[in-house]
């Protein structure tokens, strides 16, 4: 098979890779994609996810412009509030204890909302986030956390929407074809070498732009880098994201950045798949236990489920349960707030065991000590509380008091049957640590100097995320810094 050489290559076919390549063909180059996966696999982690998008909005005619179709019934029930450049600043600021990149992140805020509406220009539709991030109050829905916006149809549909788009702009993926290495001329990169159709490829460009996600698939970086146990997380979502970009850009001299010993885990159900399910997507995720408490093996609490909403907790508290004796936990609800726990808590693959009194529950939780889980639920509906009302949607302040550890919000006493119990373990979504980059995307080397030629985009990058991560912010960042990459790298062959 003959492979003309093409102006620029994008290894990897999600979010951040689709985005720099329809940009970079948007601005005048041609592009050739590369995904190491079967084309009914495409996608990387983009095509698991749930959708969350945290982009900038003061209101309602902001977010009309890219959810036009919002009906006149929805504007009369929903309180969409507004999320500010400063809200994103200081949530990316106490997300990451302030050691975001600061200049990355100024870029991901401020051109938030201008990349969603090139998004839609580009076939992505979005729509309100209610059921995820908004509660039903006296007959109104209020949002909370800055996650108003949401892709429509979760990463499958934006998947096909930018795939889509991309074959009609006439843009060639060569699938199941892995890259290998970056290949290097006297002026900078010059391509990258891949196994293609069982054969090593040599194929030849003015720009590559890296876009094809962390380590997290990789059991043997994740123990090297994260620390003892991560090698036995179940992986979120692609099974395909092993590091190669990442260890492609290092063999050049490539400057390593951000955090490699942090990622982004969560609650997942216990029984999932070692890897990412197509068909059931971000659903084996659970996240509603602020409503609830989680107890571990000894049937004791080990964190504070209210200390927030779940989109500024729910990424850290994985590695809490990685943690914890036998790698799991359990969530354990009353029936006064099963109507607030997501679908993700109703498909028919969840580990889930229900019972009418405490006593009858604590016999069924698997692995858990009885006595353990009795005594907790008894400290815990004993505890001192404030005579205030429980409000999902706001920090309400129902806090427990003289606990190991307290509960800050949405404390209420665990006292009404039928009760239920969720099973979980971590699942690791994406690792924090990725190359340095320029504000135009350039991988820099060792020295500081950018590499010619080489660009990247998406989990691939360093220095956006320190020990949590503000949910809706990866998509974000991948679709922003993919199109400054698609749009660097056709300038950088504009003047090769």
């Amino acid at each position: 098979m003959d492979i003309p050489e093409h102006d620029v290559i994008v290894v990897g076919a999600g979010n951040a890779a689709t985005c720099a390549a329809l940009s970079a063909k948007e601005n005048g180059a041609s592009v050739l994609q590369l995904e190491i996966s079967p084309e009914a696999a495409r996608g990387g982690n983009s095509a698991f996810t749930g959708g969350a998008f945290r982009i900038v909005y003061h209101g309602f005619d902001d977010l009309a412009r890219l959810i036009p179709d919002i009906s006149d019934q929805e504007l009369a029930n929903v309180d969409v509030g507004t999320y500010t450049a400063e809200q994103y600043y200081d949530d990316i600021g106490r997300m990451t204890q302030y050691r975001s990149d600061p200049d990355l992140t100024e870029i991901l805020i401020t051109r938030s909302f201008d990349t969603g509406v090139w998004m839609r220009e580009q076939g992505v539709r979005f729509q309100l986030g209610l059921g995820r991030q908004a509660f039903q109050i006296d007959g109104k829905f209020k949002f909370w956390g800055g996650l108003a916006c949401h892709i429509w149809g979760g990463g499958k549909e934006l998947m096909k929407a930018l795939g889509g788009r991309g074959a009609r702009e006439g843009i060639p993926v060569l699938y199941e074809t892995p890259a290998v290495s970056l290949l290097q001329g006297d002026d900078g990169i010059a391509g990258v070498r891949v196994r293609h159709q069982g054969r090593m490829r040599d194929l030849r460009s003015k720009a590559v732009i890296l876009a094809c996600g962390g380590f997290e698939a990789n059991a043997e970086m994740r123990a090297r880098y994260l620390g003892p146990n991560w090698d036995l997380a179940k992986v979120r979502g692609s099974r395909y994201n092993t590091g190669q970009g990442l260890k492609m850009a290092l063999d050049i001299g490539a400057a390593p950045a951000g955090n490699w010993s942090g990622a982004h885990a969560c609650a997942w159900d216990i029984n999932a798949p070692p890897f990412g399910d197509f068909d059931v997507g971000d659903r084996f995720q659970k996240h509603g236990y602020p409503f609830g408490i989680v107890v571990n093996a000894e049937g004791k609490r080990f964190l504070d489920e209210g200390l927030d909403f779940h989109s500024y907790t729910y990424a850290r508290y994985g590695r809490e349960i990685l943690n914890q004796p036998n790698h799991f936990a359990w969530q354990i609800f009353d029936s006064k707030v099963l109507h607030l726990l997501r679908d993700e808590y109703r498909i028919p693959r969840t580990t889930k065991e229900k019972a009418d009194t405490l006593e009858a529950l604590a016999e069924r939780l698997e692995g858990v000590d009885p006595k353990g889980f009795l005594d907790t639920m008894r400290a815990f509906n004993a505890a001192p509380r404030p005579e205030v009302p429980f409000n999902p949607n706001i920090h309400d302040g129902l806090r427990t008091s003289g606990l190991p550890p307290d509960k800050s919000n949405w404390a209420q006493r665990l006292d009404t049957p039928p009760f239920e119990a969720y099973a979980v373990t971590t699942g690791i979504t994406f690792t924090f640590g990725g190359l340095k980059i320029t504000n135009d995307t350039e991988v820099e080397d060792v020295t500081g100097r950018p590499i010619p030629g080489l660009f990247a985009a998406g989990e691939m990058v360093g220095g956006l995320y320190y020990h949590n991560y503000a949910s809706g912010t990866g998509l974000m960042a991948g679709a922003v810094f993919g199109r400054i990459a698609g749009r660097s790298a056709a300038d950088y062959v504009r003047r090769f």
